[in-house]
């Protein structure tokens, strides 16, 4: 039995410890926003924050989380539009088909959370997420939007 804390919440889950965290997410929990892309962790289709930091949950075995706090997309902000990423992806109309937009939008939030104001240097070096759409231009200028956001008004969300 597994035990996680997904989304703020405690968790007993029966599954193989040696199965991939985003498949104990997706199928066992039926936390379906993160997505499943390559299976290698090359893609970032299914960045999950483990402990605030984006991690890759294809290739992750989600018996070695042990006691970390696992958010999904799902958690990020209460009602799944008010976190800033959310907010400014929105602004800046990111998706074209969308299925990789969860793992970016985690992989952003936990960057804004390390690095308020990044640099394009930063965006470049920790986004490596792939959009088959290409919508790079939109997702760094959602990004900068963000930052702006999040430095005007840091109580209005948590990043």
């Amino acid at each position: 039995m597994l035990k996680l804390n997904i989304n703020g919440k405690a968790l007993d889950i029966d599954a193989d410890p040696t199965t991939p965290l985003l498949w104990v997410l997706r199928e066992w929990v039926g936390l379906t926003g993160t997505k499943y892309g390559c299976g290698i962790a090359q893609c970032g289709a299914c960045t999950v924050h483990v402990d605030g930091v984006a991690t890759r949950s294809c290739s992750l075995p989600a018996g070695s989380v042990g006691a970390a706090k696992i958010t999904t997309i799902e958690g990020l902000s209460p009602d799944g539009l008010s976190h800033p990423v959310q907010v400014a992806w929105a602004q800046h109309d990111v998706p074209q088909c969308g299925y990789c937009q969860s793992g970016q939008i985690m992989a952003a939030a936990a960057l804004l959370k390390e690095k308020p104001r990044p640099t394009e240097t930063d965006v470049a070096e920790t986004i490596t997420n792939i959009c088959r759409c290409g919508t790079y231009q939109r997702i760094k200028a959602a990004i900068d939007t963000a930052a702006a956001l999040t430095a005007a008004s840091p109580a209005s969300g948590k990043v």
